[in-house]
């Protein structure tokens, strides 16, 4: 019994050792690999980096090209290690586990893929505001997986590329110039042309809008205890003009309204009171 552990022993020994120069072959070509990979990945580099293509994008077929030499450097390193390993068994060992893979990798796969759509896109890129799925903020970097979002306030937000994709998004720095709104309500015993003066000249003093566009205020609605409002002007769709604006523009018509006695009253609120019967008295009644 001994006798036929120490053969076994042996054997695989002497298998180890057969096998050794391969190792260090297959070891070689790794570290060759790695080495073109690095040069590849400098030359991509050097090459994308004149062009105009925007930053995600670059760093994309930067990837892409290191990708493609390492596949390549494993598979001549599986050569070399198990002489009987070709593509085509590769290809068929791919085809057996394909399914399983998918189920197991499949969030993986998907922000995968969103994140190289979301990279050939033209639009949305690096340093724009977005607001998507409740989430505001400036894209400080896109990867293949996430991508990251710094709310105003400094939060930072690491969002999945998939939610990217399947939700909209609202880029707000598509363009230099974005429209406000705003909803004022008035009292019906109004003049509404001296309110729609007031709001008007309001809204133009305020330094964060711009002159060169139109400020529209528009009567639109009967509400249920005022004539309301819509106040439209044209503000810095970047930075922060793009969060100030409004708080300013809701401030100078406040002011402006209190300066001119033009009320913007509560919204009426009707309760229905209801006597409550006890429920004694209410048994002796029907009694």
């Amino acid at each position: 019994m001994p006798s036929v552990v120490t053969d076994q022993i042996n054997l695989y020994w002497e298998q180890t050792l057969a096998a050794l120069p391969s190792f260090v072959i297959a070891f070689g070509v790794l570290a060759l690999t790695w080495l073109v990979a690095r040069g590849a990945g400098f030359i991509s580099r050097r090459i994308v980096g004149k062009s105009e293509i925007k930053p995600s994008l670059q760093n994309l077929l930067q990837t892409l090209v290191r990708l493609g030499v390492w596949v390549v450097g494993l598979m001549g390193a599986a050569v070399v290690v198990f002489p009987d390993f070709t593509p085509a068994s590769l290809i068929a060992g791919l085809g057996i586990g394909t399914v399983a893979v998918g189920f197991a990798f499949k969030d993986i796969f998907e922000n995968f893929f969103a994140g190289v759509l979301i990279m050939l896109r033209e639009k949305m890129r690096l340093g724009d505001i977005i607001e998507v799925d409740g989430i505001l903020g400036t894209v400080e970097h896109i990867s293949l997986r996430e991508t990251h979002i710094r709310a105003f306030s400094g939060e930072l937000t690491i969002m999945p590329n998939s939610m990217l994709f399947q939700n909209a998004v609202e880029i707000w720095t598509d363009a230099p110039k974005r429209r406000f709104e705003v909803v004022i309500g008035v009292s019906y015993d109004t003049d509404l042309e001296k309110a729609e003066g007031v709001l008007q000249k309001a809204v133009e003093g305020c330094s964060s809008v711009f002159k060169d566009k139109p400020v529209q205020v528009l009567a639109d609605t009967f509400n249920s205890s005022s004539v309301d409002f819509v106040v439209r002007w044209w503000a810095d769709s970047s930075g922060a003009n793009a969060v100030v604006t409004k708080p300013q523009v809701v401030k100078a018509i406040k002011a402006a309204l209190d300066d001119a006695q033009i009320e913007i009253p509560f919204p009426y609120v009707t309760h229905t009171f209801k006597e409550e019967v006890p429920v004694k008295e209410k048994a002796l009644e029907e009694a």
